[in-house]
């Protein structure tokens, strides 16, 4: 009996007949209608198998509510007409962004596209920054290969962008003598497959984190975990990108694409029609959209939803690293490698995350009772975690395959497109080294109709915007008699200068939003969340862009603060 015929039998068997699989040229298509979204989600779980087929689409029709279509940029103009690059990457999170400074590399034209106001606004901004050792990854996935190859590129990609980044290591813990036993021989699993692991027993473990919880009987080490910031990466790898030649257009949707005999000859977005040699897929939970435009779509992505907690750095003198219980950071039932609690690249803790099948891509909403979850599944770290110590919560939706798998590869059957798909966690780890075999497949694409060689001018080196508060006494006094904006203090929680915020305004990839300066500088991360400073950034970027206050936005247009002047001014 084949496969399909088997699984056509037990989707019969669940849900009466109303979900049928096909399969057509190693691709499963699953077709009906479902009026519950966890039964759409559990329908295509339990139809897949990798190693039978190339991909699963899942055309289940949800009929229990109304999918949001993709939220599209207000501006509408004509400035791409007729761009003709080399190399078009479709979306500038961590992954896109990676990419397209890769490509640059290259001796090619790039243009890299992004529907938001910004770099790294979606799935890139709203995740934990943990960079994964490759704890429960298993072997022949293709997310495990990229995790290992892209962990060890770390320390030197970040020293190249200058962005911070710290080996701080992971936790995971384990209560009860059964279960530190179990963990002694997790050890020897891990010494044979990887990732590095030291087993500790009660005593070492708290010597080193003494504030966690007293019933740990002992603990893994993985020490080649660590924390970065998502977004301040991602912004990294574009600003270099810029600097080495690639355009870089924000607002820019793609709408539609024509190909023709497997090939992409044009792409629509709101900014007018570009004409790409070589399209590059890495538009994250839309990247089954892109997909179909181009032709090619054999993989289905389901969202999955993840909220998060930060808590006040009083709070986070508590732990030191990444520390997680066993049976609460990752489980196959929840699909998720939340770190449970992360000390973050900044010094704050992070609670999360949870994970949430979801219809709606872009619903970044927080909800009481999944931050509760949250905190009760990780009190069994630290029992005295407190919900009074929060300071702010983020939600972020994953792009899952029903693989639970990356797909990273050249198109099936359009032959000018290559996909960075289902990047999910650990995609922040996996990134760098993604983004060098996306670049040399596009390279190899190209090189079918001219030569490419490499660029030589290519310099991989940026320099970040200078932090004046961690400069020692004497190099903070020059810098300010220097310039004597890095004197003046805007934020008072995080201590940034008002030379740091103009600074951030005027970068290679430059912003002009509240939002844009914080994910740069952090002004408004601190207890007040800008509070205080809020009303002095707005009024810098005002003074920097030549904008009306009124102007100014929050995070992208039509998300402006201030209506207007409640009296005259006088003259």
């Amino acid at each position: 009996m084949s496969y399909c015929k088997r699984i056509n039998q037990t989707l019969f068997a669940r849900f009466g007949g109303r979900v049928t699989a096909r399969e057509q040229d190693r691709v499963l298509y699953l077709e009906g209608e479902l009026d519950r979204w966890d039964d759409v989600v559990a329908a295509g779980l339990l139809a897949v198998n990798h190693k039978k087929y190339d991909g699963l689409v899942n055309d289940i029709r949800f009929t229990g509510g109304e999918i949001p279509p993709m939220r599209l940029p207000k501006v509408t103009d004509t400035v791409l007409d007729g761009a003709a690059p080399d190399v078009l990457v479709i979306g500038g999170g961590i992954v896109g962004c990676a990419i397209a400074r890769e490509c640059a590399k290259y001796d090619v034209r790039i243009l890299l596209v992004e529907k938001e106001h910004d770099i790294a606004m979606q799935t890139t901004s709203r995740n934990d920054g943990m960079v994964h050792p490759g704890v429960d990854l298993i072997p022949g996935q293709v997310k495990r290969h990229y995790n290992r190859r892209g962990n060890r590129m770390y320390d030197e990609i970040c020293k190249q962008l200058d962005v911070p980044f710290r080996r701080s290591g992971q936790y995971i813990c384990f209560r009860g003598k059964k279960l530190a036993f179990a963990a002694f021989f997790g050890q020897l699993y891990y010494k044979l497959i990887g990732p590095r692991v030291t087993y500790l027993r009660k005593k070492a473990f708290f010597q080193r984190e003494p504030n966690m919880n007293p019933a740990i009987s002992a603990a893994l080490f993985f020490p080649d975990a660590g924390v970065v910031s998502p977004y301040g990466l991602a912004i990294a790898y574009a600003e270099n990108a810029a600097d080495n030649g690639v355009q870089v257009s924000l607002d820019t949707a793609v709408l539609n694409m024509t190909v023709s005999e497997g090939v992409i000859t044009s792409v629509r977005t709101n900014r007018g029609t570009i004409y790409p040699k070589v399209v590059i897929n890495a538009a994250g939970v839309f990247a089954e959209e892109i997909a179909k435009l181009a032709q090619d779509r054999f993989f289905s992505i389901h969202p999955r939803k993840g909220t998060n907690t930060i808590l006040d750095h009083k709070a986070s003198k508590r732990m030191h690293t990444i520390v997680s219980s066993f049976g609460t950071s990752s489980t196959k039932k929840r699909h998720t490698k939340g770190g449970g609690l992360v000390k973050t690249i900044d010094d704050n803790t992070l609670v999360g995350p949870d994970a949430v099948e979801t219809y709606q891509k872009e619903d970044f909403t927080t909800a009481p009772e999944n931050v509760a979850f949250v905190f009760d599944a990780q009190r069994k770290t630290d029992t005295a975690l407190n919900i009074r110590d929060a300071i702010t919560y983020f939600s972020g939706v994953r792009a899952a395959t029903y693989e639970e798998d990356f797909v990273i590869r050249k198109g099936k059957w359009t032959k000018n497109i290559v996909h960075a798909a289902g990047i999910q966690s650990p995609g922040l780890t996996a990134a760098p080294a993604i983004a060098v075999d996306v670049s040399r497949m596009a390279a190899e694409l190209l090189s079918k109709s001219r030569i490419v060689r490499s660029n030589e001018s290519f310099n991989p080196i940026r320099t970040g915007v200078i932090r004046a508060s961690e400069l020692d006494l004497p190099a903070r006094d020059a810098l300010i008699r220097e310039n004597p904006d890095y004197g003046e203090i805007v934020c008072r929680c995080e201590e940034i200068s008002r030379g740091e915020i103009k600074d951030a305004l005027h970068r290679s990839i430059p912003c002009d939003t509240i939002d844009g300066v914080k994910r740069r500088v952090r002004p408004g991360m601190g207890r007040c969340q800008g509070g205080f400073c809020g009303p002095l950034v707005l009024q810098i970027i005002a003074e920097e862009t030549g904008k009306e206050l009124q102007q100014i936005d929050k995070s992208a247009p039509g998300g402006e603060l201030l209506m207007g002047a409640i009296k005259e001014v006088m003259p």
